[in-house]
């Protein structure tokens, strides 16, 4: 596979895998980085030595040699930025959350064209654990699919001797707070696996902000959601239920299920990723029997580890990436719909 050529906009911490991941795999070629901040723009030359680091985007977009670009800075500015690189014929990979909302998703679909684009949000299903549900789910293995749950709380830990990242909870430069930052991953994983066929229609919401006496532990002036709970009721009776905070009030731990009319799956996730599965499956004679889902046959192809690598193949490979703007359409529609229910105190519709 000849190497895609690529340029990374956005050196901070998520740029940096980027840059790293580019700089280490076969068929990706590390072009340039570009960041804002002088200290990321040395950082990155001295770590990763692009043969062109730049102080904004518009001159890495103008280089001819760049065939496709990673976005990783703060969601508030990724929408312009991603229009200027469709404009100069370059293939777009998105950091998550996608945008700040739906309008926007849909003014980067309008804009790609024939171009490749994709979002992170897609990050905890690059395994094979991930790959096995979802093929057990898309080929009937647990029925017809009644609930799709996941609830994943962590425990506010010692008050921290740094400051706290501002943008990571705040609205106008992130878009929200735990819902964006982690809430997109847990969403994209669940519609992932179950082959994106679930078409949510409603949602009843509610967020809170952190506790009173945890606020030193943010950043001042930080007024995003660090807990959120939801429940989506989809076209076909399927209710997804979703629940993630930070900063909590108890200790740290996480339910992730998956029940159907057949079976049922329940998944024992870290840091979002599922490490181990468990099939229950059912018969009239013995009821609910558990066993390991365990790596008997592996779908096939060649399977790429991140978002970056599934990228850059999908351009060669002239398909789709794990997670297309298509996808995240559906993530940002499920996440416009729990603010608004959140804001407005009443159940709210997604529209088709």
């Amino acid at each position: 596979m000849e190497p895609v050529r690529i340029g990374v906009i956005g050196c901070g911490v998520i740029g940096s895998r980027h840059l790293s991941i580019a700089k280490e795999t076969e068929h990706i070629e590390l072009v340039a980085a570009a960041d804002l901040i002088e200290s990321n723009r040395e950082r990155a030359a001295e770590r990763f030595n692009p043969p062109n680091v730049y102080s904004n985007d518009i001159d890495l977009l103008d280089n001819e040699d760049i065939e496709a670009v990673v976005l990783a800075f703060p969601t508030q500015y990724r929408t312009e930025v991603a229009l200027r690189a469709f404009a100069k014929g370059k293939h777009v990979l998105i950091e998550k959350p996608i945008t700040m909302n739906v309008d926007e998703v849909n003014q980067l679909i309008e804009a790609r064209g024939d171009l490749v684009s994709a979002c992170c949000s897609s990050r905890n299903r690059f395994n094979k654990a991930a790959r096995l549900a979802t093929e057990l789910i898309t080929t009937g293995g647990i029925g017809q699919l009644r609930t799709v749950h996941c609830r994943a709380i962590r425990g506010c830990g010692k008050e921290p001797g740094s400051p706290r990242p501002a943008w990571r909870l705040t609205k106008a430069l992130n878009g929200g707070g735990i819902l964006v930052n982690w809430g997109c991953y847990d969403i994209d994983f669940l519609l992932g696996i179950t082959g994106w066929k679930l078409k949510p229609r409603t949602v009843l919401a509610q967020t809170w902000t952190v506790p009173p006496k945890f606020e030193s532990h943010i950043a001042p002036g930080s007024d995003a959601e660090t807990h959120y709970n939801a429940l989506v009721r989809c076209e076909d009776g399927t209710v997804i239920t979703l629940e993630r905070g930070e900063f909590m009030t108890m200790h740290s731990h996480s339910d992730w299920e998956i029940i159907g009319s057949e079976g049922s799956l329940k998944m024992n996730m870290g840091d979002g990723n599922p490490s181990k599965i468990t099939h229950n499956q059912i018969t009239t004679a013995d009821g609910v029997i558990s066993n390991p889902l365990e790596d008997t046959d592996d779908t096939e192809g060649p399977h790429y580890g991140d978002p970056t690598t599934d990228f850059a193949a999908a351009i060669r490979q002239n398909r789709q990436p794990l997670t297309s703007l298509e996808q995240a359409l559906v993530v940002q529609q499920i996440t416009d719909g729990i603010y608004a229910s959140a804001e407005s105190g009443t159940a709210v519709d997604i529209p088709d």
